[in-house]
């Protein structure tokens, strides 16, 4: 490990295992290329002068568990990129960060962090040396993160009770710099309109400064980095959890799959849902087959894939568990890669692809996800028994994200991993192909965008993030619909927003009650 010292934007000591390293006279961002090119395959620890005392020296080699790693801590919660980068990432659940917890982000501090050198090297000349710290750490963490870079704010860097530094310099023209070099050109347009919305503020100076410089977006191949696959030794139990509603043929396939595993699970947990009262199980095979697992079945006349899971859930006792669609096809190897990529990776929670027949997986490494599949992941469950599947999202959309976002405020970082693959038949029956009508679609006037939407944005979005999407929601919208009259169709939308509030109210309600 190399420590970095630094105040004021400058660097006062390079210290590894105890004896100082001399350094040329530059930025910091300078100095961690040079170091990299020195001593590659090593941690690089930057630190605040004013911190040294309080950083955690033991919980580093937990938090750096492999090279790909890079995390920080900002102590005041505040970045050299404010909160107001929430009007551009509207979706995303890497900007308003749970600072109690290890949570997945780009959004770096130079307070107190952490990145390996070969990083560092894989990055060089591919990221400008900008003499502001925090703006060079926030523009790595940006560029590298799609390219499979895992990035957090972790606070285990520090003692508890350590000092708090004082709040970042807010600057809307590093902010306008920060997104002309980071994201497509029409996101500065948005940002400036956004500001001038909602803030009422006029930016035009920040926005033309920023407007003549050179994006930084840029593909960065990690692949040369290796990461040590080390087996915790641990048992490899899983169990697979199963709604299921009028889909017997596609979910015999699904069991015969699992039946076949080279590591089978431990237990299947099916739900099998019928609304009918007098309806009797369709599953006889489940009892009439045999079965390299222990079959958990649960036939209820209550239809709701929140409510199946959450069911479920109860019956666990592997310390992982596979979220399963009924309507998928798996490879006879799925559970073992599974975990060969889990105790690569050092993951609580993963999601794999799950795709159509024609369709081509893109992605070509793993890399942190914005989102959470409920039909196509794994997660340890230590985890995942503490969460619920929200019922305000039940027979809507948005619950497989919104318990991606219970495992992140819980600090479980999701990650896809594009080279474990399901197939996804989906089936013409079952799930949302049963028709349930929502209390709110037989308003006159309907609410935009869907009330279980405006809840998952509500609980886990930012201000800023809210609004963003509010404008670009408007103006998506304005060309599919009949109110062409600007003016009349501000005041609907208004009104139709207004109205999915307050139903997003009484579906949050609802769930507390429950």
């Amino acid at each position: 490990m190399i420590l970095i010292s630094h105040l004021n934007n400058k660097p006062i000591d390079v210290v590894k295992k105890g004896v100082k390293l001399n350094f040329k006279n530059g930025s910091l961002s300078s100095l961690l290329f040079e170091i990299a090119e020195l001593y590659p395959s090593e941690l690089i620890i930057w630190c605040h002068y004013d911190l040294q005392k309080s950083l955690n020296i033991e919980s580093l080699s937990e938090i750096f568990q492999h090279s790909l790693i890079m995390a920080s801590f900002s102590t005041s919660h505040t970045f050299v990129i404010p909160k107001t980068i929430g009007y551009v990432e509207q979706v995303s659940p890497f900007i308003n960060i749970n600072f109690k917890v290890k949570y997945p982000t780009w959004r770096m501090s130079s307070d107190v962090g952490g990145i390996n050198t070969d990083v560092i090297n894989q990055i060089k000349n591919k990221v400008a040396n900008d003499s502001d710290f925090d703006y060079f750490l926030n523009s790595i963490a940006k560029i590298s993160m799609p390219n499979g870079l895992f990035c957090y704010s972790e606070p285990r860097l520090l003692q508890i009770n350590s000092t708090v530094l004082e709040k970042k310099e807010l600057s809307n023209f590093k902010l306008f710099k920060f997104v002309k070099q980071h994201y497509k050109l029409r996101w500065l347009l948005i940002l400036n309109f956004n500001f001038l919305i909602y803030e009422k503020k006029l930016t035009a100076f920040p926005f033309l400064k920023a407007l003549f410089l050179k994006n930084r977006t840029t593909k960065i191949d990690f692949n040369n980095i290796k990461i040590t696959s080390t087996d915790s030794g641990a048992p490899k139990l899983m169990d697979v959890v199963i709604p299921t509603i009028g889909r017997e043929k596609y979910l015999f396939d699904v069991l015969k799959d699992l039946n076949n595993q080279t590591i089978p699970p431990k237990n299947v947990i099916v739900i099998e849902q019928n609304t009918n009262k007098n309806a009797v199980s369709e599953l006889d095979y489940l009892k009439n087959n045999t079965w390299n697992f222990v079959v958990k079945h649960e036939f209820i006349h209550q239809s709701g894939a929140c409510n199946a899971r959450n069911i479920a859930l109860q019956k666990v006792d592997s310390n992982w568990v596979f979220f399963a669609d009924d309507d998928i096809r798996i490879k006879p190897d799925f559970i073992e890669k599974s975990f060969d990529i889990i105790n690569k990776l050092k993951a609580d929670a993963i999601t794999v692809s799950c795709l159509l027949e024609n369709e081509v997986e893109i992605n070509k490494f793993p890399f942190q996800w914005p989102a959470f599949g409920s039909g196509c992941s794994i997660v340890n469950i230590k985890n995942a028994n503490k969460r619920k599947f929200d019922m305000g999202f039940e027979h809507g959309f948005g619950e497989d994200a919104d318990f991606g976002m219970q495992l992140r405020n819980q600090g479980v970082d999701v990650i896809y991993v594009p080279s474990i693959k399901l197939l996804h038949l989906k089936a013409p029956m079952g799930g949302f192909r049963t028709k349930f009508i929502q209390q709110w679609e037989k308003e006159s006037l309907q609410p935009k965008p869907s009330p279980t939407i405006m809840l998952y944005n509500e609980k886990y979005n930012s201000k800023e993030q809210l609004l963003g999407y509010k404008t670009l929601l408007f103006f998506k919208f304005y060309r599919i619909q009949d109110v062409k009259n600007p003016f009349k169709y501000l005041i609907m939308m208004k009104n139709r927003w207004e109205i999915s509030k307050n139903w997003s109210k009484t579906l949050q309600n609802n769930t507390d009650e429950l």
